[in-house]
Order: C-alpha cells, then structure tokens, then sequence
C-alpha cells in the first residue's frame, strides 16, 4: 500500500522527482570537473594525452557495464554477476577465435550472444522462479567465474594482433587524420545514446520504470512483467558481453581471473548518476558521469601513487556515500 501510495505522490508531483533527478545529475557533473582539477593540480601527470586516453578506456569497460545494469536497477533489482559475465563472454571469444579458427566478428558476435543468453537465465531465475535477485545474481557469479577458469584452463586466452584493434583502433582517425579517438571510446558512446533511446523512447523503456515504481500494479494492469524483467535482464547481459570484448581487445586476451569486482563499481557509477536502488528513477546520461567519476577517481589516486589497498577502501567509501545520497534524496521527494 505504501508502494502505491508513493507511486501516486510521484504522479501527481513528477516535476518534484525529475528536478530532484537534475539536481542529482548536475551535483554529479560538478562533483567530476572538481575532481580533475584536484587531480591535475596535485599531479602533473593526471592531464596529459596519454593519461586522459587511459581514463577514457578504462571508462569504457566500466561504462558499458553501468549502462546495462542501470535498467536493472531501475526495476528495483540489481546484479552482481556483471564483471563475470563479461569476462565468460571473452573466453568464449577467445576460444571461438583461437581454438576454432572462427573470424574475428564471429567471436565478437559469440561474446555478445552468451552475454545476452546468461542474461536471459538470470532474468528466468529472477522473474520466474523468484528467487531474490541478489541470490540469483551471486550464485550465476560463481558459475560464470568457474566456467570461464574452465574453458580457458586457467590460463590466458591470446587473441591476433588484429583483435586489438576493436578498442585500441582508430576507426575516426582514418576519417578524420590527426584526430585519434580509439574505437572503444567510440563504442561507449555509440551504446550509451543507444541505451537512452531504449530507455526514453521504447516500451522496454517504459515498462522498466513501470515495474520500479511499483511492480504489483504494473502486473496488475496486465503486463507480462515476468518476461519483460527477462528482457531487461538479457539487455544487461549483452552490455557484459560488448564489455567484455572491449576488454579483451585492450588486454590482447582472455583473462579468466579478471572480472569479480567491476560489478561494485559499475554499480557505483550507477547510483552517483542518479539512479535509484530503490527502482523507478534513472538514466543513462547520469550512469555515463558516474562511470567517468568512478575512472577518473580511480586513474587519480593512481597517479598520486596512493597504494591500491587505500584505493579500494576509498571506492568503498564512494559507494557507501553514494547509497546514503540516495537514501536522502528518496526521503525529500517523499
């Protein structure tokens, strides 16, 4: 009933949430130009080209994982098996590639299609078997790590040379010479406007922040949100897979030990964007400044020489104080 009532003040006052969403979003902004200055006064060697190219990869697999798992979130769900599902879609690339002799696009295509297909279990897992999404989502973290330490042997997955070119390629520095924007940067982008056209302009869209605001009432005026929530969740999964490839083209290879820990941060930039945990609230442009607050924070600490221990401990901070703002946010719309 409270759900309900709640969903009725945010109809009835929609221009009190969105303002409070804005407010998030330029709070958000300010919050990362006030880190690069920090950064670049503290170091010389934060603003230079070549650590600014860092920054702008390392957002990409981090971004591109935000922005799947901002539509999960915005159901009110979440998913800890991100990072490890985008590291079993590029061992399977991998092995498709290497193993098999397959083309480069058909291992690309591989990594997207099992990114998408653990998506669509997990949503099974979620919508129809009701299991807690963060049970559901922590068991296939397991699964997905074991598999990939399995197929791959416990051991790297070396990919051609021309793989590399994928993230660390310049498809616009052909078009355009002298301007060198990698590929990967590029795709972020190129996936970022997509996933807020899906968002804003799509039924997907729609039904995601329906089910947010209140589930029960979305199902009662007859939406399958059991397969919707199954959708969403197969969208997500094949963000990890495209993740997933942008990673293993930076790297040259699979690493099947890589992937636990990006989901924290991925969903970190999730929430400081302005979406919220509790559902119904988000969006795309938000996750992509917080997915550049999270690299530059990280790429920032880095360069200080601060050692990666207290590194860790102050990202844990981040996210902690990013729930709380939330949390706070959530009471004054209230």
């Amino acid at each position: 009933m409270k759900d309900k009532e709640m969903t009725a003040q945010q109809i009835l006052k929609p221009s009190r949430v969105f303002s409070g969403q804005a407010i998030q979003k330029i709070l958000a902004f300010l919050t990362l130009i006030v880190m690069i200055v920090f950064f670049s006064v503290a170091s010389p060697n934060f603003f230079v080209s070549d650590n600014i190219i860092s920054i702008l990869l390392a957002t990409c697999v981090n971004g591109l994982l935000a922005l799947g798992v901002t539509f999960v979130i915005i159901t009110g769900g979440i998913d800890l098996s991100i990072g490890t599902v985008m590291t079993f879609a590029s061992v399977m690339a991998g092995v498709v590639v290497t193993s098999l002799g397959a083309p480069l696009w058909l291992g690309v295509l591989v990594a997207v299609v099992t990114g998408g297909v653990i998506g669509s279990i997990t949503g099974l897992l979620v919508a129809y078997l009701r299991i807690p999404a963060f049970i559901a989502t922590l068991g296939i973290m397991m699964i997905t790590k074991g598999l990939s330490l399995v197929v791959s042997g416990a051991s790297p997955i070396y990919f051609p040379a021309e793989y590399k070119e994928i993230a660390v390629g310049s498809l616009v520095g052909k078009v355009i010479p002298g301007f060198s924007l990698q590929n990967g940067v590029l795709i972020f982008f190129v996936m970022a406007i997509l996933a807020g056209v899906i968002l804003n302009r799509t039924i997907l869209g729609r039904y995601n922040f329906a089910i947010g605001s209140n589930t029960e009432a979305t199902r009662l005026s007859g939406v399958n949100v059991a397969g919707w929530l199954t959708a969403i969740h197969t969208l997500s999964g094949i963000f990890c897979g495209i993740a997933g490839v942008v990673m293993s083209s930076r790297l040259g290879s699979a690493q099947p030990a890589l992937g636990q820990g990006y989901e924290l941060e991925a969903i970190a930039a999730v929430v400081i964007g302005g979406t919220s945990l509790s559902g119904g609230q988000g969006t795309i442009s938000g996750t992509v400044i917080g997915a550049f607050i999270m690299s530059v924070l990280t790429n920032g600490l880095r360069i200080m020489g601060v050692k990666q221990e207290w590194q860790t401990v102050t990202i844990g901070i981040v996210v902690i104080l990013a729930v709380f703002i939330d949390i706070y946010r959530r009471k004054k719309q209230r």
